[in-house]
């Protein structure tokens, strides 16, 4: 298990991005986190000295559909909702790397169809030379 596996842990994960915000999401959004089609889960996909890459993980909610038009979107939602707080969540990933303040920048990429039970959408961290 590499040092970013040990850091980043499923335990650890759940506190940077708490299971709970989903539903939090979804009401904010809708009123009620029963109309939400999906939990939302933040895992490690790879990381070295320089980059870290996440991945928001959208899991189908039982029978509830997880289309595309659901989903394609949600980068942008992401960026500006308060209740995902992908700044925050960034900055507390880099401060457990012990990366300093003003020495690495983040991205959110595009939505991406693993199954239709499944979609991601990539964050990545990268540390500036």
């Amino acid at each position: 298990m590499s040092s970013h596996e040990e850091i980043f842990s499923p335990a650890c994960l759940n506190e940077v991005f708490p299971p709970e915000r989903t539903d939090q999401f979804f009401e904010a959004l809708f009123g009620d986190a029963e109309d939400g089609a999906y939990d939302i889960r933040l895992s490690l996909l790879s990381g070295n000295a320089d980059t870290l890459k996440f991945l928001f993980e959208l899991h189908q909610r039982g029978h509830a559909c997880l289309a595309c038009n659901l989903t394609h979107g949600l980068p942008a939602v992401f960026l500006r909702h308060p209740v995902i707080n992908i700044r925050g969540v960034t900055a507390e990933l880099a401060r457990r790397v012990g990366w300093e303040d003003g020495t690495w920048t983040w991205s959110l990429g595009d939505t991406e169809e693993v199954s239709t039970a499944l979609h991601v959408i990539p964050l990545v961290l990268t540390r500036e030379k």
